[in-house]
Formats: structure tokens, C-alpha cells, sequence
């Protein structure tokens, strides 16, 4: 790609606006980690909900998409669509109890519902597993999709790639915290999305593809390729993309963006929400747009550089200077991006560092405050005054990002690793799910849990190190299967959390359901302002509006009017139900707001 005069102009404005936030807000930031962490506890969900889906909008996520389409179809998407099951149950029935609940992190509600050296030890080692070791995985992981594209667009080498690009995110997420982040986020999100579809626009008038029509037209022998459902013949291949995450994988795997119960950034947007409302509306836009607004686009590029680069190989003698082993399907998106004329290149540049730049700056704010929060404060410095532990929070900040970098140099050679480092937390959705909502679950019940998980995984792991592999799907859910019933007897072999404990917990959240009768009842406490049944018909007609909509885009860019009327009639359905159910199913609890931990 060469950038003329205009394009670099447009860059060099985008860059400009979004440090505006930055500017602005770095005053703000730095008066306590409420504000910086937590944004003051004063988000209205517009922003939360547009924050989320510019975090979750990656340089490596229409890579991945991409990738996705090429290997094996559209519908090889359900492996992350399954996962809008968890983000709506995170929307109706979790949303407002962490708002509730004060915390300032999600590892803090540790020892708010739990108590004793258990509730210290889960928050003090997930504080370094997730904010240090995985959180660090992750930013290499954009960091490298960031270096395909360079390498790809400019023919640009990784060091030089990472010296140029990395500066930025690191000084704006230690200015601005996280009020500065959202506030980009806004802007980059606008950003990233006009790009994307200029993206489809042109990759669909590419030559050889012949415009949308053409397209579809070209996959008319091969419409396994469009399909938006698996081909439910060939089992083995349904069952690991569509029956197994849509049974399974959506409430027992934790993944950040869509954590069973809420987590991780997700959480920290919603205990930045002013209100419980703005907290669930937040997120239910975060999913909706999520789902049904972002997912086409990356796909029709996907399609049509099947069209212009059937084969690795294609790509390979069209970008010669690319590294060998960065030669993949997932760098097929970068390639497409080629056809962009004049103005529209500079405006994808923009695009694609705009995307980086607001998950690495998320990534950045969000495991800050987990080993500053949660790990320094809690264990190291507990008297640590405001400004200190401000000051250390960006100290923090740059610090993850040399160690993302520095990873970023070694993980074409870390794959296995990194595939066990995800699979260490496969089984433990279930704990996430309930804990909220069922008075028994204590501390040992999470550390079995992960000690389960991670010793079924590390087995797994060495097995096929070993020559002795099992099929993924199979080693998942004997993953799963074996840490539930694990955590399930420690649960009732090991005494429950103190009564004083759970009834101040049950006090200031008040989760509904059977799970806390016997609280309620020894306490004197009254019900919950919350219902478990509205919360899943809320959960069910928010599910049948984004999937709905999600495939009526499809169906109408396939050509396929009546298929996309009738998903359209059922999204529309589902939306005057969620519209018709009103403050019954999600009014806030009543009485003054609860207090801040």
C-alpha cells in the first residue's frame, strides 16, 4: 500500500483527535484510582456500550475472522457467536448486581463474598495470572496481528513495526486512565467501523469478484462456504464448531469479553456505570452491536479473498517481503486492503492503529488495576495514599507493555503454550455463573477449581508432547466434566462461608432466586428487587434480537430476501417483547444507592 499526501493527512488527524481525551482528562485521572481505574463510577451506558465494542474490535480480530472463513466457512463463526448466550446472561442477570455490589475490580468481589485466607489467596493469584501473565499473552497477540498487517501493508519488520506503534498506547493509557479510554474508544470506534465497511466496499469490487452479486454468485457450486449453519452431515466437524460451544463451551470457559457471569474489562465497565440501569443497558448495546453490527463486514472480505488469493501461495508471491512464517489465512484480510484508493487507504490505516490502539489501552488500564488494586494496595502497601498509587499504576502501565512486546518477539514459538494458558480456566464458568446466586459455593470451591483445571490441562498437554493427543473436543469436556465434579465435592466437604459475611454480601447485592432463601430467612432480610424468571425472558428475547439480526444482514446480502424477512420479523418480535416488558425487567433495586467498596 502507498500512502499519498491525503492519507497521511487523514492519519495524522485521527492521531490528533484522539489525544484530545487524553489532554483533557489526565487531570481528572489523577486524582485516585477510583478515576483512574473506574472513571469515577459516572459512565452513562452509551459510552459503556460503544467503549466495549471498541475494545473487543482488534487489529487481530478480523484477522481471525478471517482466518475463520477461509479454513472452513462462514459458520466456523459460531466457535465466538455461541458466546452471545454468556454476554446476554451477563446483561440480565449480572449486570446490575456488580454495579451493586461497589468494588472497584471484579478480583476484589473475592473477599466481599467470600472471607479467610482462601478469598485473599483467589484474589491475590488471579491478581498475577490474569492481570501480569495472561493479560501480557493477550497484548502480544494484538501486538503481532498489528505486525502481519505492517508487514503485509509497508513490508515493514516486526522490531520496527512494535518501535513505532507502541509509544502511543503506552503514554495515553498512563495519562488519561480509564475516562480518557472510553472517551477514545468513542472515537475510534467510529473510526474503525467506517473503515471496515469501505473495506467490503472495495475488497467486493476487487477484480475477479464482480461486486456483491458476483460474489455470491461465484460460491453458487459451493454454498457450503456461505453458510451461516454447519452442515449438520458431517458431525464430527457441527459438533466442535456449533453443538459443542452452543451446549457448552458459552457457560464453562472463561474468555475476556465474554466471561461466564461478567469479567474482567466487561466488569470494569459495568463498575464504572453510574447507574445499575446504565449498567445493563451498557452492556446489552455492547452485545448487540458486538454481534449484529460488526461480524459482516470482516466476512464478505473474507469471501472475496478467497476470490483474489485462493491459496496461501497467492498471497506468499504478492507480498514477497512477508516473512515466511507469518504467512497465514488470517493475513488474507490485511492483503484485501490493498485495493483501497487514495483517502480511503489513509482512512484504514487510521482505522486499524485506532483499533489497536483502544484494546492495548483497555488491556493496559484494566490489568493496571488488577496489580495495583488488587495486589500491591491489598498485600504489599495497604496505607498507600492516592497519588502513590496513582503513580505506580503507570509505572505499571508501561511495564506490561515492554513485557507484551518483549513476548510478542517469541510467540511464533509459544503456541502450545499459549493454547494450554487458555485451556487452564476451562471448567470453572460454572462457579462464575452460580456464585452469585447460591449461598454455599466458598473460596475452595474456586481454588479446586483451578487447581482441577489446571492439572487436566497440564495432563492433556504433556500427553500430546508426547505423541499420545487426544481430540480437542474430547480433552475439553473431560476438562469440564472433571473440575465440576471436583469443585462440587469441595464445596460440601469444606465449611460454608461465615454467616456474617454472607449476610452483608446478600445486604448490598440482594441476587434473586432459591439460592438465598436460608439467608434471607436467618437474616430477616427482605426479597430481592430482581426476578430470575423476567431476567430469562429478558436473557431469551435479547438472544432471538441480535441473532436474528445478525442472520437477516446475512440473509439479504446472500440475496435471499424472504429469509431475511422472516429473521427480521423475529428480531423486531424479540425487541417489542424486551420493549413491552419494560421496568419490570430491568428496573433498578430501590432506595439509596449502595455504598462503594
Amino acid at each position: 500500500m502507498h500512502l499519498r499526501t491525503l492519507d497521511w493527512i487523514i492519519v495524522v488527524l485521527s492521531l490528533g483527535v484522539s489525544f484530545v481525551p487524553a489532554i483533557v482528562l489526565a487531570r481528572r485521572a489523577g486524582k485516585n484510582i477510583t478515576e483512574f481505574f473506574a472513571a469515577g463510577r459516572q459512565a452513562p451506558w452509551w459510552l459503556i456500550g460503544i467503549s466495549l465494542v471498541a475494545t473487543t474490535f482488534s487489529t487481530d480480530t478480523p484477522n481471525l475472522v478471517t482466518n475463520l472463513v477461509r479454513d472452513g466457512g462462514v459458520s466456523e463463526n459460531w466457535v465466538w457467536w455461541s458466546f452471545l448466550l454468556t454476554g446476554m446472561a451477563t446483561v440480565f442477570f449480572y449486570a446490575r448486581l456488580w454495579r451493586r455490589s461497589g468494588v472497584l475490580t471484579d478480583l476484589e468481589f473475592y473477599e466481599l463474598r467470600y472471607a479467610g485466607r482462601a478469598a485473599s489467596f483467589v484474589r491475590g493469584f488471579r491478581a498475577i495470572y490474569l492481570g501480569l501473565f495472561f493479560n501480557c499473552w493477550i497484548i502480544a497477540t494484538v501486538n503481532l496481528a498489528l505486525v502481519k498487517i505492517a508487514g503485509v501493508l509497508f513490508g515493514w519488520p516486526r522490531a520496527e513495526t512494535l518501535a513505532i506503534c507502541v509509544a502511543v498506547p503506552i503514554v495515553f493509557a498512563a495519562t488519561a486512565g480509564l475516562w480518557g479510554v472510553m472517551v477514545t474508544d468513542m472515537i475510534q470506534f467510529f473510526i474503525t467501523m467506517t473503515s471496515a465497511f469501505a473495506a467490503a466496499y472495495f475488497a467486493i469490487h476487487a477484480p475477479g469478484v464482480g461486486g456483491l452479486h458476483g460474489l455470491v454468485a461465484h460460491f453458487s457450486g459451493h454454498t457450503a462456504l456461505l453458510s451461516i449453519l454447519p452442515n449438520f452431515g458431517d458431525w464430527k466437524a457441527a459438533l466442535a464448531v456449533f453443538v459443542i460451544p452452543m451446549t457448552v463451551l458459552w457457560w464453562s470457559v472463561w474468555y475476556p469479553g465474554a466471561e461466564p457471569g461478567g469479567g474482567s474489562y466487561v466488569a470494569q465497565r459495568m463498575l464504572a456505570a453510574r447507574t445499575e440501569s446504565d449498567a445493563l443497558f451498557g452492556t446489552f448495546a455492547f452485545q448487540a452491536m458486538h454481534y449484529a453490527l460488526r461480524p459482516w463486514p470482516w466476512i464478505v472480505v473474507a469471501l472475496a479473498s478467497t476470490i483474489v488469493f485462493p491459496t496461501l501461495h497467492d498471497v506468499q508471491m504478492r507480498f514477497p517481503a512477508l516473512a515466511p512464517n507469518l504467512i497465514g489465512n488470517d493475513v488474507a484480510y490485511p492483503a484485501m486492503l490493498i485495493f483501497l484508493p487514495t483517502g480511503f487507504a489513509g482512512f484504514m490505516v487510521a482505522g486499524i492503529f485506532a483499533a489497536y490502539r483502544s484494546t492495548i489501552e483497555t488491556h493496559l488500564n484494566w490489568g493496571t488495576s488488577y496489580l495495583v488494586h488488587d495486589f500491591y494496595q491489598r498485600f504489599i502497601r495497604p496505607g498507600s495514599s492516592q497519588r502513590e498509587l496513582v503513580f505506580v499504576g503507570r509505572l505499571v502501565t508501561a511495564l506490561l507493555m515492554g513485557l507484551g512486546v518483549a513476548l510478542t518477539f517469541v510467540l511464533d514459538n509459544a503456541k502450545d503454550a499459549f493454547n494450554l494458558l487458555l485451556s487452564i480456566g476451562a471448567g470453572t464458568g460454572l462457579i462464575y455463573l452460580l456464585r452469585w446466586f447460591w449461598w454455599r459455593i466458598n473460596a475452595w470451591s474456586e481454588v479446586s477449581a483451578m487447581i482441577a483445571s489446571f492439572g487436566v490441562a497440564l495432563a492433556f498437554f504433556v500427553a500430546a508432547r508426547t505423541g499420545h493427543a487426544v481430540a480437542s473436543t474430547t480433552a475439553l469436556l473431560t476438562t469440564i466434566g472433571v473440575t465440576t465434579a471436583v469443585w462440587l465435592v469441595v464445596t460440601y466437604l469444606t465449611p460454608p462461608v461465615g454467616e456474617e459475611t454472607l449476610t452483608a454480601f446478600y445486604a448490598k447485592v440482594r441476587p434473586a432466586g432459591p439460592g438465598w432463601a436460608a439467608i434471607r430467612r436467618r437474616s430477616g432480610l427482605g426479597p430481592s428487587p430482581d426476578s430470575l424468571p423476567m431476567a430469562l425472558l429478558g436473557w431469551v428475547l435479547g438472544v432471538a434480537s441480535v441473532y436474528g439480526a445478525l442472520f437477516a444482514t446475512g440473509s439479504f446480502i446472500y440475496g435471499r430476501p424472504i429469509a431475511g424477512a422472516l429473521c427480521s420479523l423475529v428480531a423486531g418480535s424479540a425487541v417489542i417483547g424486551l420493549l413491552a416488558t419494560g421496568r419490570r425487567l430491568w428496573r433498578p433495586m430501590a432506595g439509596p444507592a449502595p455504598l462503594e467498596g
